[in-house]
């Protein structure tokens, strides 16, 4: 009977140990032919979409099988896209742990997961067949190549090889449907092969040639403010023109704001951007004399709220509140290192919920936790010359902090401000917006426009995060910042202009849009548009584009109608 249950138990072992591999080689085998299911998650997009980075998602065998020409496909409706949707704020940590704990039916999983292997391994063993075909063909063929030719096109194959490395250093993949998966973590790791290996990896580098030029990795928070994607220096003799323009205008003892917004409009050097942006949002006065009065008063006011007021955080009218900003902290730019230390989203925790009890008319609205980020990290920069992506703020003193988290707290207050009415009940401000976006869309580009309402996407499906957000999950940090110099320098920047940006943001994918010919494929491309590599050129564009619009429409508002 011992040796029974021995034997049991050596059999379960056995039968465990197999699954797993089955497991394992399945995954792989499923990413590798396309099989794998990716389900898009909308509320959570921290950064951008970038289809440079997310090319494997992308594959044929992903894609709906092609119509036929009898019969027009149906517009894909909207419930039946909401109903294969996640939505990452409708879903419950608690439900999100129930999701995680059911297990799949083991049979199912082996029948699939064998038949995935049977038919990976019947397709390599045809392209082997293929390629010892080719080989024999160039053997046979009297128009070979001469072989310095060959030897200088294998050392162009080997330096394109080594360049698209370079820009994805830790980890490289190389994946196909007919060949081996592997991951090779450095060239030290990498297997010394056959000659016949070694004619697969002149056939993988080959492949490789036909992969688009990536550009050069940006940090999602450049270290200059100026820095373009194509990788110009960080100060030219313009931008070192422009400096000494900005310092003389916030040297004197008043300061001009109406020169200092002109200025501004194109972007304000990361040097005086701390200044300038407290200036221009009505936090500091003008006069010179005045300012340190006003700052040390305005951060005395700040930390005296927070001991009046938070420790009534987990008072039972305050607790939900609270939980709610608690919750939503960690998702604020994840990728970014800096808003991952623990002391980062304490500061954020008081700023939102001292922010969110002195505004009962609203309240703590999610969206709201973005808008903090980028004060913040300008305001780090008045303290820091390194890049702030990595910095960890335990290092700076106890007053920078203090200083830091006061006046993100008043400039944020002060943007609000102007765009409460977007977070009051029932957002109306932000329904008021989306509605003259449509309207003015339909008259600057009727194709779009038609082109979306043929496929019933509403407006307010993708533009209520680019109001509620003021784009910001769409575009990186650093061209938010950027962004937000001139939101800071025009009238009304963020509850006005803002309105103009987003029409011409969505008319600059045009040809994408119109591209797309279903109700999912719309609103993949809208809620993930690929500006991970946007630099200042790009929003300098945009931004000129929408005054374009501002100058043509804002005066005219019958204009907006047909």
């Amino acid at each position: 009977m011992f040796l029974s249950r021995i034997r049991v138990w050596q059999n379960q072992e056995a039968s465990e140990a197999r699954l797993r591999d089955t497991r394992t080689h399945s995954l792989i085998a499923f990413s590798d032919l396309g099989f794998l299911s990716i389900q898009h998650v909308y509320g959570a997009q921290h950064p951008p979409f970038d289809p440079l980075l997310h090319a494997n998602l992308i594959k044929a065998g992903n894609r709906p099988p092609p119509t036929t020409p009898g019969k027009p496909k149906k517009a894909t409706t909207f419930q039946e896209f909401e109903s294969t949707t996640s939505d990452a704020w409708d879903v419950d940590d608690d439900e999100l742990l129930a999701m995680g704990a059911q297990n799949l039916n083991i049979e199912v999983v082996m029948e699939t997961a064998n038949k995935v292997i049977e038919n990976h391994s019947r397709q390599q063993e045809l392209q082997r067949q293929d390629d010892s075909l080719e080989v024999e063909q160039r053997e046979e063929d009297p128009t070979e190549e001469d072989p310095e030719e060959q030897e200088v096109e294998r050392e162009e194959e080997v330096e394109r090889a080594q360049e698209w490395e370079l820009h994805s250093p830790e980890v490289s993949f190389t994946s196909s449907p007919y060949t081996d998966v592997r991951l090779v973590k450095s060239h030290s790791e990498a297997p010394i092969g056959s000659p016949k290996d070694a004619e697969s990896e002149r056939a993988a580098l080959h492949r490789q040639r036909s992969l688009p030029h990536r550009p050069p990795v940006i940090p999602l928070v450049a270290r200059f403010g100026d820095q373009n994607t194509s990788g110009t220096p960080a100060m030219t003799e313009r931008e070192a023109s422009r400096l000494d323009k900005f310092r003389q205008i916030l040297a004197g003892p008043n300061t001009d704001l109406e020169e200092l917004r002109k200025l501004s409009w194109s972007g304000i050097p990361r040097q005086v951007r701390p200044i300038t942006w407290k200036l221009l949002s009505g936090y500091l006065p003008p006069n010179a004399e005045r300012r340190e009065n006003v700052l040390q008063r305005k951060r005395r006011e700040y930390f005296g709220f927070i001991q009046q007021y938070y420790d009534s955080r987990n008072d039972e009218h305050h607790q939900d509140t609270y939980r709610q900003i608690h919750i939503d902290i960690p998702r604020t730019n994840p990728l970014i290192p800096l808003f991952q230390q623990a002391s980062v989203q304490e500061i954020f925790e008081r700023i939102l919920f001292i922010w969110a009890i002195r505004h009962p008319a609203s309240g703590y609205v999610q969206g709201i936790n973005d808008l903090v980020t980028p004060f913040f990290v300008v305001f780090v920069f008045e303290y820091i010359e390194e890049e702030v992506e990595n910095f960890d703020v335990s290092s700076l003193e106890e007053e920078a902090l203090r200083n830091i988290e006061a006046d993100s707290f008043w400039c944020m207050s002060k943007l609000l401000d102007g765009i409460q009415d977007n977070y009051t009940f029932a957002q109306p401000g932000i329904q008021r917006k989306v509605k003259a976006l449509e309207e003015l869309v339909s008259r600057i580009d009727d194709s779009v426009h038609r082109h979306m309402h043929q496929y019933e996407v509403e407006y307010l499906q993708f533009a209520f995060r680019w109001m509620n957000n003021l784009l910001m999950r769409e575009l990186p940090l650093r061209c938010t910042i950027r962004l937000w110099d001139t939101y800071q320098a025009e009238p009304e920047g963020f509850s006005h202009f803002h309105l103009y940006v987003c029409a011409a943001f969505l008319v600059r994918w045009r040809k994408e849009i119109l591209e797309e010919k279903d109700f999912q494929g719309l609103m993949i491309l809208l809620q993930n548009l690929p500006t991970m590599h946007w630099g200042n050129e790009e929003v300098s564009v945009l931004l000129a584009e929408a005054y374009r619009l501002k100058f043509a429409f804002a005066d005219a508002p019958n204009h907006y109608k047909r």
